[in-house]
């Protein structure tokens, strides 16, 4: 190949590799991705990865569980661009436990997720998503606002990869999607995630304390 050519070649491949980040100027609303059980040494970098590649962010509802015997993965979660939320430390269903149980799951999550680098959450995702006014009690001393969803992606229940696209594809602005971060057919749904979305012109933004809703990264 000639020099002028390669030359061409290299300036069209630079102009292409910025395409993403000059489309984050277009955003015309904000989505909330999630995932949820998390973190793992075998799911998580490769999620992270997938991620990053397609210039998403999301936020992480992780287990307390997962995040104390994982820290460097919560770290990596935090280094990665995500936010990191508190999804109960043994995944119980809290609305049959007591107000201490309620309190030392959602208590030794905030410890665990701070004390690996993630933080101190300021949301919260009860599991299966069942709250009553015990749980909220909890959380409010714990200053973390409960977010449920807006759109099941049932990645869950064997969801495909077209059907978590078709999903995210039902998203409007300010909604929340729920997926998960172990099911293979979640990461490989995320470049078509990522195409989707931006073909609406929306982002995937942060989950705001005060609204609960999805809105421009602060």
């Amino acid at each position: 190949m000639r020099p002028w050519i390669l030359a061409a070649a290299l300036a069209v491949s630079s102009a292409v590799a910025v395409t993403p980040a000059a489309h984050a100027a277009a955003c015309t609303g904000y989505v909330g991705l999630t995932f949820d059980d998390g973190p793992s040494s075998g799911n998580t970098p490769a999620l992270l990865s997938a991620l990053r590649q397609n210039g998403l962010r999301a936020t992480m509802f992780n287990e307390g569980q997962y995040a104390a015997a994982y820290p460097a993965q919560v770290a990596a979660q935090v280094s990665a661009g995500m936010w990191v939320g508190n999804h109960s430390y043994t995944h119980p269903h809290l609305t049959q436990l007591g107000q201490s149980q309620v309190d030392s799951e959602i208590g030794r999550t905030q410890q665990a997720i701070a004390s690996g680098g993630g933080g101190t959450p300021r949301l919260f995702r009860p599991p299966y998503g069942e709250t009553n006014s015990t749980v909220q009690t909890v959380a409010s001393k714990y200053g973390l606002r409960q977010i449920i969803w807006d759109v099941d992606s049932q990645d869950w229940n064997g969801a495909s990869v077209d059907a978590i696209v078709a999903a995210n594809a039902r998203l409007q602005n300010g909604q929340i999607i729920l997926m998960h971060e172990w099911p293979a057919n979640t990461r490989a749904a995320i470049p078509r995630i990522a195409q989707t979305l931006a073909s609406r012109g929306l982002c995937a933004g942060m989950i705001s304390p005060q609204t609960g809703r999805a809105v421009a990264p602060g």
